[in-house]
């Protein structure tokens, strides 16, 4: 038996950090670990309008500047019953390029008014290096054994350079900056598509080298006429297997176009008041071709900050790691109604990651993966109002409000979102 790849080693050893964070995590009492059962309002459809076409001519943005953070949340009066349905109305752009708004209302808000402000003040307000913080934490998630099964295989990788996870089949959770700056739709979102890991890659190119078609055909003793050409000398034989193995073990992706792309109103900017619209960073797009992927459900959890370990969990495609899935796990720093401020490490095209957590279903002991959050990026945070600035890696959380909305856009029917 020869050496162990290099690759292989750092895989199982990423997988083996995986299986002990969370074993780490699963250490407390029933009610700790435990999803909480919500009763959620409901989102409903009032009035459907046609609007022209996008024009497709935004930029996709690094990052996102002037976000209200916590003090300045504080400050800012709770939205009406009105604000409300204005932020959640949101806009549908279909793959021929048409465009709709769609108006909604909420009904059963009374049992929204419990969710907790959340807001916590333990991080220290000094300024620390972009993006990532100190020593690198990050996982690459580079052997395919590992990166194509759960919970790895939700996550997805988006046209634009963002990342994105599977809330069902044919619906993917990603960031609404990611296909949209707030004033219109980027470049890239007019032809946008999903990218999913294969679990194996085919050598050559329009399915050549497979069962006998082609160049590659086989030939005696099983041998490739490729193979036997190049067996004049060791040295070649060895540098051809070399480019066939990398060939092979590069990350490869099977792309589906998107059918319809959902996005807040309250993303907007313009059409909401000042720090909502970082509140709305995400964004659901419908697949044309449903995925033979496991996907993952949304959860809601009124405190990360409050759970034992305290720690949320995502993987992207960080844009200085090329190809390669990428898996972190982190603390909690800071945490509002709408947003998780966190230094989790990341790198742009991890922006739109699925945040989630794992916690047991309710009368069972079987555990669950959830997301609970989507991965917005890196922001310069208002800490208070009078133009300081600080940053942070922020998540959007899903709230009762956002559940509603999303699990709606994925199932159609507002009675099957009616409980998390």
């Amino acid at each position: 038996m020869g050496p162990v790849p290099l690759c292989l080693l750092l895989s199982v050893t990423s997988l083996a950090v995986v299986v002990a964070v969370e074993a780490q995590e699963a250490t407390g009492g029933d009610d700790e670990y435990t999803w909480p059962q919500w009763k959620v309002p409901l989102v409903r459809n009032k009035r459907t309008v046609t609007l022209s076409s996008p024009g497709f001519m935004a930029k996709p943005q690094g990052e996102l500047n002037g976000t209200c953070g916590i003090e300045c949340q504080r400050r800012l009066p709770d939205p009406s019953l009105a604000d409300l349905e204005e932020f959640l109305s949101y806009e549908t752009v279909y793959e021929n390029g048409t465009r709709t708004l769609t108006s909604v209302s909420v009904q059963g808000l009374n049992e929204v008014n419990a969710w907790p402000a959340g807001n916590s003040s333990t991080s220290s307000r000094s300024r620390r290096r972009r993006e990532v913080y100190g020593t690198d934490t990050r996982f690459s998630i580079a052997d395919k054994q590992f990166s194509t099964k759960y919970p790895f295989s939700t996550s997805v990788k988006i046209s634009t350079g963002c990342s994105g996870v599977l809330l069902s089949p044919k619906h993917v959770l990603t960031a609404a900056h990611c296909i949209h700056d707030g004033q219109d739709y980027v470049s890239g979102a007019q032809k946008l598509r999903v990218g999913v890991l294969k679990e194996k890659s085919r050598r050559g190119k329009g399915g050549k080298g497979k069962r006998g078609r082609g160049k590659g055909k086989r030939r005696k003793g099983g041998q490739d006429k490729e193979e036997e050409e190049k067996e004049g000398g060791k040295g070649k034989d060895r540098k051809s297997r070399s480019r066939r193995s990398a060939e092979v073990e590069k990350p490869s992706f099977r792309w589906t176009r998107v059918k319809q792309t959902q996005v807040p109103k309250g993303w907007f900017k313009g059409g909401a008041s000042d720090g909502v619209a970082a509140d709305y960073d995400y964004a659901v797009l419908e697949l044309k071709k449903a995925q033979k992927v496991k996907h993952m459900d949304l959860g809601v959890i009124p405190s990360v900050k409050k759970l034992p370990a305290g720690r949320i969990h995502f993987s992207g495609f960080d844009d200085d790691r090329p190809g390669n899935l990428v898996y972190r796990f982190c603390s909690v720093s800071e945490e509002s109604k709408d947003l998780l401020y966190q230094y989790c490490d990341a790198k742009p095209g991890s922006s739109g990651s699925g945040v989630y957590i794992r916690l047991k279903e309710p009368g069972k002991k079987k555990w669950k993966r959830k997301i609970i959050g989507v991965f917005s990026g890196h922001q310069w945070v208002d800490v208070n109002g009078n133009g300081a600035q600080q940053d942070y890696n922020v998540a959007v959380r899903i709230t009762p409000l956002k559940y509603a909305q999303i699990c709606y856009w994925v199932h159609g029917d507002s009675s099957e979102c009616r409980d998390t």
